[in-house]
């Protein structure tokens, strides 16, 4: 019989309000009837950190480790070491860089996620994210719950999305559906950036350009958004010497991996008003401490800052898709068969099983 072990949030009240929410600890990806009917052991845990977390404990004689990138169990190459019947990672969700991959490579353990569950919900969260800070919706909400009204104030820094361009780093599964949803705003011109051109036929579908260089793509956009994989060529990506290079007073979107962007460097830009705004929903570390300065920064005017918790890709019909993905992953590997759903495949027998990983993955 098989030891799965699964690093949840915890969900509290809200999990008892609404059942489907299968991400948290108490709802425990609806895997636990499944699983002990069959005679495994299923482990669920929100402790991570440090070295006499529950995670550390439990991994030892684990062969499926499951974690979310919302709340996520990091998998060092400590704990892979240590883990010796460790088979099988999952990933609820989509995007595996808490996992040592290098490692799990190197152990040949498979490493999977749910491609493709979430990819909606954050194209929304971004169209959403840019919305709120064009428009500058955020300061003029807080007048509201302040009992205020300042027309002048929040309208001075409130502009319109037609007629602005718009770009994206990365133009995979989100990429594409974010610039999809944003043509109905008329937007001056969408442009792209990635290591691999779209078809022509889907740069039409999608009215996109393709700009070869990453600093000419930021020269040009108004709004600029982030949805490429965190990997060794993206660490620290959007720095102060790229900042500089964007247009004074652009708008940042990232719901990618909050170390795509460098955060004192962002903090600043935004402070200085190099930035308009800056808003998304993932940061490094997750949960992001108190003091991270992402939490409290803001333009000039007192606005631009439109962060949220890791929730873009976490909605309740997302959670449903992930839930049910990771318990197909399972299932598979259970049966003793490697019939994968090929887009899941990060990591398998030894060699990455996809070009959005890996050192040999370079964005160009």
């Amino acid at each position: 019989m098989v030891k799965v072990l699964a690093v949840l949030y915890k969900g509290g009240q809200h999990a008892r309000d609404e059942p489907r929410m299968y991400g948290c600890l108490e709802n425990e990806l609806g895997l636990r009837e499944w699983l002990e009917s069959q005679g495994h052991t299923y482990v669920t845990t929100d402790s991570k950190e440090g070295a006499d977390s529950v995670l550390d404990r439990e991994i030892i004689d684990a062969e499926i480790v499951i974690t979310t990138p919302f709340h996520p169990g990091y998998i060092t190459r400590e704990r892979i070491e240590k883990a010796k019947n460790l088979k099988l990672l999952v990933t609820a969700g989509v995007g595996s860089d808490h996992i040592d991959l290098s490692a799990a490579n190197e152990r040949k353990i498979t490493v999977a996620e749910v491609t493709g569950s979430n990819v909606t919900s954050v194209a929304e969260h971004v169209v959403m994210t840019i919305l709120a800070l064009v428009r500058n919706f955020v300061p003029a909400h807080e007048q509201i719950i302040s009992n205020e009204w300042d027309v002048a104030a929040a309208a001075k820094n409130s502009f319109d999305l037609e007629g602005k361009v718009v770009a994206t780093i990365g133009s995979g599964r989100i990429g594409q559906r974010v610039l999809k949803r944003l043509v109905a705003f008329d937007p001056k011109e969408l442009l792209y950036y990635d290591y691999q051109p779209l078809s022509p036929e889907v740069e039409k579908e999608l009215h996109a350009r393709r700009v070869e260089s990453l600093e000419e793509l930021v020269s040009q956009a108004d709004v600029i958004t982030v949805n490429c994989p965190l990997h060794e060529s993206t660490y620290g990506l959007v720095n102060k010497d790229l900042l500089a290079k964007f247009k004074k007073g652009a708008w940042l979107v990232n719901t990618a991996r909050g170390a795509i962007c460098v955060k004192e460097d962002v903090a600043a830009a935004l402070q200085s008003g190099q930035l308009r705004g800056y808003g998304g929903d993932v940061w490094f570390p997750q949960p992001a401490p108190a003091n991270h300065p992402w939490r409290d920064m803001r333009n000039p005017y007192g606005g631009g800052n439109a962060m949220t918790p890791h929730i873009s890709g976490t909605s309740i019909d997302a959670q449903v898709r992930y839930a049910q993905g990771t318990k197909n992953i399972i299932e598979t590997y259970l049966k003793g068969s490697k019939d994968y759903r090929p887009q899941d495949l990060i990591v398998i027998d030894g060699h990455y099983a996809t070009r959005a990983y890996g050192a040999d993955k370079t964005s160009k």
